[in-house]
């Protein structure tokens, strides 16, 4: 009998990516991924104003991150090519949002950007959302101005639920407005999602699921 599984896991492999839980050890490779983004991330993530930090402040933050992944408090997850030498973005599944509900949040290295990595990512997210932490609604927010962001959302089916004014402070310090879409699981069974093959693994790297 196939053993009980909820989550979190650990990592998911999709077609063109390998999205997994950040280990301390992958400090270097963020830290260039950042460094080499720092343009492209401040127009839209407000985590930018904080850059540049020191490599060993790098490793401290995956540290912590890792922690909140284990103890199931936050689940950030680091995007990787197949190959895994190199960071293609950040994503991750952020409970801030109400109960039962979770938020997923992505950025591309803009080396990369325009390849549906992000839309690959998001779904492979939502995926782990609804079959594994079996919650009753997915957020994705947005800006928006952020044209190729809200491309993602309406893409995988989600609703345009509510433009919020002055909602969320930008790079600069400043009040922006965000949209959020929203995804329901009705709704998601019958979404462009479910097409998408991924493979979940837990924190032992036994694979768990395969859609």
């Amino acid at each position: 009998m196939k053993e009980h599984f909820s989550g979190p896991v650990y990592r998911i492999e999709t077609p063109h990516l390998v999205i997994r839980c950040w280990n301390p050890t992958d400090a270097p490779l963020l830290h260039k991924a950042i460094q080499d983004n720092l343009e492209h991330l401040s127009v839209w993530m407000p985590w930018i104003k904080e850059e540049p930090i020191s490599l060993t402040a790098r490793i401290e933050l995956m540290r912590r991150f890792r922690s909140d992944f284990d103890q199931s408090q936050d689940f950030v997850y680091g995007i990787f090519s197949r190959d895994e030498t190199e960071v293609l973005g950040g994503t991750g599944l952020h409970p801030r949002v109400g109960p039962q509900a979770i938020e997923i949040g992505y950025w591309i290295h803009h080396a990369y950007t325009n390849r549906g990595l992000a839309t690959e990512a998001a779904s492979a997210l939502t995926q782990v959302a609804f079959v594994v932490h079996q919650y009753k609604r997915v957020e994705i927010h947005c800006a928006p101005e952020n044209n190729h962001s809200a491309a993602i959302p309406r893409k995988l089916g989600f609703q345009h639920e509510a433009t919020m004014r002055d909602r969320i402070m930008d790079a600069g310090g400043g009040l922006r407005d965000t949209m959020i879409w929203t995804m329901l699981p009705k709704e998601y069974y019958n979404s462009p999602i479910t097409d998408l093959c991924i493979h979940m693994y837990d924190a032992g790297g036994r694979k768990w699921y395969t859609s």
